[in-house]
């Protein structure tokens, strides 16, 4: 199906996108199209890519908060995470695919249980999505047999639905969770059939500290000493990586995702160190993290408080500016994920979002960029486009109600039995 959006400012100029066949085919000229919209005094911009997610925890948002990393995992997330059936992650996944749709994500990156459904979810929502099936041997190695195969299934299954916008990923949890034999294990299934690798590094110094006191290296140099560390890599968080760590991550090609909300949120006690891996050349997007430690998906906020952050922790005023913000939170995850997106332009995939700068907060447009990045929250977005099909028109997405009503019942369910 065609699109045009006609009379849509891009840039700083008023102009026409044409789309088919899920991709951007020409701007500038009006042409006839099997669907028109009229965006007269709204912006074009190229859609979120999320890419550090735990969709479905979207079912937990707001359920022990104010807790350590350690606590909040322990004792409330994992004991109720315990209780999930494959439905529950159906519908927290579907719950959250609203929410990014609304707040203009179009592709995100995701690590949980039971991925299957979550692409079942994704599949109905239209978002773009690369999904992981988390792996957490805890060092016991028929427990490791057992999730390498939960993840090989999840996998085929993906593959089965013979749909590009969803892609398989493999998703070891973290180097304290999952033993070094499953690790080279993953990495040798990567290799072989060419998946990416989503996982955590470097979140907390209690991270460091184990990971020094049982190997005698830091956990980046730890995964390259074992042959881990690759460009298929995606590493979350990265907030305790040194300088020998980041040398290491830009020389493999690894890619970091930077979760500055929910690092803040669980206090990890260090902000990622964004200017040396700019300098380095490090691939790094933005991600919220899952909708249980940030609380939201809302990737306008996201930029906000990783411009912030990292001035704040370099005391310089320049650093991360609102232009880098927005290229962190779309063609740094596109190009982390190895997607053609994060930019409008010919031959982009139409990966794209509308919105209305008409509100007070975006008023006056001295800076449209600055607006988007210092000033504006999710609820500016209009319409929402992925793979070239409208997902969201007048900030009316199909089935909402029925999405909100069902997981709200599964969320009260899941937590009654704790």
């Amino acid at each position: 199906m065609s699109i045009l959006i006609k009379d849509v400012q891009v840039d700083r100029e008023v102009t026409q996108i044409l789309i088919d066949d899920g991709r951007i085919v020409e701007l500038g000229a009006k042409r006839e199209a099997d669907t028109v919209i009229d965006g007269k005094g709204k912006i074009a911009l190229p859609g979120f890519v999320n890419l550090h997610t735990h969709a479905a925890m979207s079912l937990f948002r707001g359920y022990g908060d104010d807790l350590d990393l350690a606590t909040w995992l322990e004792t409330r997330i994992w004991p109720a995470e315990a209780n999930l059936a494959p439905e529950d992650v159906y519908w927290g996944t579907k719950l959250a695919c609203l929410e990014m749709i609304k707040t203009g994500t179009t592709t995100f990156n995701d690590m949980y249980f039971h991925m299957d459904q979550a692409a079942k979810a994704v599949r109905e929502m239209g978002l773009r999505a690369f999904l992981s099936e988390g792996i957490v041997d805890l060092g016991e190695p028929d427990r490791a047999k057992a999730q390498l195969n939960r993840a090989d299934e999840a996998n085929r299954k993906i593959e089965a639905m013979k749909t590009g916008r969803i892609v398989p990923v493999l998703g070891p949890h973290t180097i304290y969770t999952v033993s070094k034999d499953t690790l080279l294990a993953i990495r040798e299934t990567a290799d072989k059939k060419g998946y990416l690798i989503h996982t955590h590094l470097s979140e907390t110094k209690r991270e460091v500290d184990d990971c020094l006191a049982q190997t005698g290296f830091r956990p980046a140099q730890y995964l390259d000493h074992i042959g881990f560390l690759a460009k298929d890599v995606i590493a979350a968080h990265g907030c305790w990586l040194d300088p020998s760590e980041i040398e290491l991550l830009a020389r493999a090609g690894a890619k970091v995702a930077h979760c500055p909300v929910s690092n803040m949120k669980l206090s990890t006690g260090q902000t990622m160190p964004y200017a040396a891996m700019a300098e380095a050349g490090v691939v790094m997007g933005l991600g919220t993290d899952g909708p249980a430690s940030n609380n939201n998906l809302d990737m306008f906020e996201t930029m906000k408080v990783a411009a912030l952050l990292q001035k704040y922790a370099h005391r310089d005023p320049k650093i991360l500016p609102a232009r880098s913000a927005f290229e962190l939170a779309t063609l740094g995850g596109a190009r982390a994920l190895g997607v053609d997106a994060g930019l409008i332009s010919v031959d982009r995939l139409a990966d794209l979002v509308l919105v209305d700068p008409r509100r007070p907060e975006l008023t006056p447009r001295h800076d449209d960029m600055s607006n988007w990045v210092y000033s504006a929250h999710g609820n500016c977005v209009d319409t929402v486009i992925c793979d070239g099909t409208i997902l969201m028109r007048g900030r009316r997405v199909k089935g909402e109600a029925e999405i909100l009503e069902k997981a709200a019942s599964v969320a009260r369910n899941l937590v009654s039995k704790e």
